[in-house]
């Protein structure tokens, strides 16, 4: 339903003979009778037109704005006509006396510009008496494609009030196409483009456009012009109108998925981003537009990451009520660490706690910008609660209904941060599982992620794995997931106690497999052992001390702790948790059932076969089963005649990587005599070689031709008297490593030493070798390395290539690389290798 606002009766045109005085907004025109009369138009207060639309034109709904409407402003004249003036009124009620046709004919290219402008703007003023006037404009068909070739005048009166009319006309659901069929958005188009268009015809033209894109089938036809640019750019414009009408007409154009990838390319996320950070001072209607369009836009999971890096975080709007069960205490550090006053001076209502946290700065502290950032954002969040209007400016209101919407807000990361880790805090459970959903999603870097850990947010998450509602416990385990990534974050995660509540989840076999999967990938990234080896190399010397993570010398009057908790393990407490047998018979159980975490799993049991004391735990688990499970994985029995590229491509990178760590745990297992005394090495074997042969990728098979070797040697080689598992790394391990060394490596020592090693491997006389390095493709970089390479290097290459030879098969190969010209230069030059040279170039067929 339109929302118009309609006269009782049409607008009646105030017309004043007085030809003896002229002022600038007059303008004469001949009557039908041919007699000369002045126009002054006398101004009534406009109309509110909302863009709507109505049931039976099936468009999409709109975002209201409340007061955000467009309003067409009369600024077409300077004054209106005096009371004291000779008025003749000329009545349009009636279709018998109207004078429409009249004006629409004044419009026609024929006429004089001074008639077609005084022609526009009686047409508009006349069209703000509702949809009966704007009816009796519209029965003229060639009114809308006058009224746009207006817009192209020089004459500004002109422009505006072309612009105006469309405006109104378009505000009507059943005439927006035909607006649009008139050219209304090229002509649109062009005069915002044009430098020289005053702010006023601006804003109408963009309301026109507000209008247009309320229907969901012109949206894509202003989001595909050269107007998306010109609104984006309009953000920078000085009048703040022209800036909202942009905004409006973003807002609708987001509504149309279809649109977000265009408005994305546009650069649209980094210029709203830009107002939410408070980089200038804008209307609230411009706010809300930021937020809605940047909301709208994080829906996608890309996009929502783009958003993150502009400095902005998603945050959940709980409702007032959720924050009642808050009670904010004095400013305090992750760690524990308590800021306290320096002084006994105290102040009324709570103040003296309030207001510690923004006074550190000017104390003589030792804190880093991280910290000073987390207490003093967290402090102007309390302070809000305190004040009761914590999301009072996002406009919510303390009511039941407003829970269950689920809806966010953005707020520069800072404050986004403080806001995200008090909500932890809350007793609500949607509220807290939303917020901590959010701070998984806004985990996106290493600066986020410290952000949080900084702010508290860890010890909260951990408190949380323990919560009793089965959601909170998701979402919390999700959070510390996506946190963990960051080995000092990963660090803080197990000081925090984090190791006995992901133990016990992983124990309990009705645990929900998405809560399985994050538990087992914290689990992994604790008890990495690569992570032990680089935090024993690269954070310090050997004999320095551990230094407590985020620990502050306060002086100054403050109270200093050791940021240690009594409720909290030590964090060897935690390895010892993974040693129970039960937890170790768990991940024998899930490399069997969960492909997808065979990866973590092996990680975990590989930190537990590195303690010697746990080996008769893990043969009593029969861990044998589980790396045959990974080992006879749906990809290497029979995926290769998959049909679909893409998917067998996925399932070898997941296989793969799996493999690799299995690899990897059998072969620390071998260095046991009582593991390798307890497995049955034959069948072993047959499914590495397997493997080894299979498509996955080739620095997968890195730890699978290590562990065959590994496995052979331990087993001793009587077992196997053909030596098949060396034949089998060559080829399928060795030789293509070293033809991707030497087609992709950058550094010539590095392509030299390859291919000296791969004519060692040639040299053997094996047949297979050398129709191996055929069909891996080694012709082509090999000829590259006769041109380009050292002098030991083209003399390892010219070798190789003597083999190949001698395979006629291969010589349509080695002159499709190029080498014949090559080779002559060589054999000209008489170079050291000239004789090999030529003698290669006697075996190609001649041309």
């Amino acid at each position: 339903m339109m929302m118009l606002t309609s006269f009782t009766k049409p607008p009646k045109l105030v017309v004043g003979l007085n030809p003896h005085h002229h002022h600038h907004h007059q303008r004469f025109f001949f009557s039908p009778n041919n007699k000369q009369i002045s126009l002054q138009i006398t101004y009534f207060r406009p109309l509110v037109i909302h863009a709507s639309t109505d049931s039976s034109s099936g468009s999409g709904s709109t975002i209201d704005f409340h007061d955000a409407t467009p309003q067409p402003q009369p600024s077409l004249s300077s004054s209106s006509s005096s009371e004291s003036e000779t008025i003749v009124e000329k009545s349009l009620e009636s279709s018998q006396d109207s004078n429409v046709p009249m004006y629409v004919r004044m419009l026609g290219l024929d006429n004089d510009p001074f008639k077609r402008e005084e022609a526009i703007i009686a047409l508009w003023k006349y069209s703000q008496g509702g949809k009966e006037c704007i009816d009796e404009i519209m029965k003229f068909r060639g009114c809308l494609i006058l009224t746009v070739n207006l817009l192209r005048s020089d004459s500004d009166f002109s422009c505006e009030a072309a612009a105006r009319l469309l405006q109104i006309i378009s505000s009507v659901n059943e005439y927006r196409n035909s607006v649009v069929e008139s050219g209304a958005v090229e002509g649109i188009t062009a005069l915002l483009l044009r430098s020289s268009t005053t702010a006023e015809v601006k804003e109408q033209s963009i309301c026109t456009l507000w209008n247009l894109s309320v229907d969901e089938k012109l949206r894509v036809d202003i989001a595909n012009s050269e107007l998306l640019p010109a609104l984006i750019k309009f953000f920078e414009d000085k009048n703040i109108k022209v800036r909202e009408a942009a905004g409006r007409v973003l807002a609708n154009l987001v509504l149309s998925q279809s649109n977000h990838n265009i408005m994305v390319e546009a650069g649209v996320i980094p210029k709203l981003a830009k107002v939410l950070k408070g980089y200038a001072k804008e209307s609230d209607i411009i706010r809300k537009v930021a937020i809605n369009v940047l909301l709208e836009l994080a829906k996608d999971e890309f996009y929502r990451i783009l958003v993150i890096e502009e400095g902005l975080i998603l945050v959940p709007l709980v409702g007032a009520d959720a924050y009642k069960s808050f009670r904010p205490g004095p400013p305090s550090f992750p760690d524990g660490t308590k800021l306290e006053p320096s002084s006994s001076t105290s102040f009324g209502y709570g103040a003296s706690e309030v207001l510690l946290g923004l006074n550190i700065q000017g104390k003589n502290f030792d804190f880093d910008e991280a910290e000073i950032n987390a207490v003093v954002a967290r402090t102007e969040q309390e302070f809000l609660i305190r004040l009761g209007a914590i999301e009072m400016e996002e406009g919510i209101k303390p009511e039941l209904e407003t829970l269950t919407e689920h809806r966010y807000t953005l707020l520069p990361w800072i404050d986004g941060v403080a806001r995200l880790v008090l909500i932890l805090e809350l007793e609500d459970v949607s509220a807290i599982s939303r917020a901590a959903l959010s701070i998984a999603d806004a985990s996106i870097s290493e600066h986020m992620r410290m952000s949080f850990a900084v702010a508290g947010a860890i010890k909260n998450l951990v408190r949380l794995l323990d919560h009793h509602n089965e959601n909170v416990k998701l979402a919390a385990c999700h959070a510390l997931e996506r946190l963990s990534v960051s080995n000092d974050v990963c660090n803080m995660i197990e000081s925090e106690g984090a190791g006995y509540p992901l133990v016990n989840a992983l124990k309990c076999k009705e645990i929900p497999e998405y809560l399985m999967e994050k538990t087992v990938n914290i689990l992994a990234r604790i008890l990495d052992p690569g992570k032990e080896m680089k935090l024993k190399f690269y954070d310090g010397p050997v004999n320095e001390s551990a230094k407590p993570v985020h620990t502050a010398q306060i002086t100054d009057g403050t109270k200093v702790l050791d940021g240690k908790r009594d409720d909290v393990p030590e964090s060897a407490t935690t390895r010892e948790y993974v040693l129970d047998s039960g937890v170790i018979s768990r991940c024998v159980e899930i490399m069997k059932t969960s492909p997808s975490l065979q990866r973590q799993v092996a990680s975990i049991l590989e930190y537990i076969a590195t303690i010697e004391p746990s080996m008769e735990k893990l043969i009593a688990a029969d861990i044998e089963s589980g790396l045959n499970a990974v080992f006879d994985s749906r990809f290497i029995c029979g995926m290769e005649e998959d049909t679909d590229t893409q998917q067998l491509e996925l399932s070898a990178l997941e296989a793969g990587v799996a493999i690799s760590a299995a690899s990897r745990l059998l072969t620390k297992l071998l260095d046991v005599e009582e593991f390798r005394h307890s497995i049955k090495s034959g069948p072993l074997k047959q499914k590495l070689r397997k493997v080894l042969m299979s498509n996955i990728p080739l620095h997968n098979k890195d730890w699978v031709a290590a562990c065959l070797i590994k496995l052979e040697s331990s087993v001793g080689s009587q077992l196997d008297p053909e030596n098949l598992i060396n034949k089998d790394v060559t080829l399928y391990e060795k030789i293509p490593r070293l033809i991707e060394q030497i087609r992709t490596s950058f550094s010539p020592e590095a392509q030299e030493a390859a291919v000296i090693e791969l004519n060692a491997i040639i040299s053997t006389g094996v047949v297979d070798f050398t129709r191996a390095v055929a069909d891996k493709g080694g012709i082509f970089p090999l000829v590259k390395m006769i041109e380009e390479g050292s002098r030991k290097a083209v003399e390892a290459s010219l070798a190789i290539l003597f083999n190949l030879s001698m395979d006629s098969e291969n010589h349509s190969a080695i002159i499709a690389a190029g080498a014949v010209p090559a080779l002559r230069r060589i054999v000209l030059s008489e170079g050291p290798q000239w004789m090999l040279a030529l003698r290669l170039l006697r075996l190609l067929p001649t041309q």
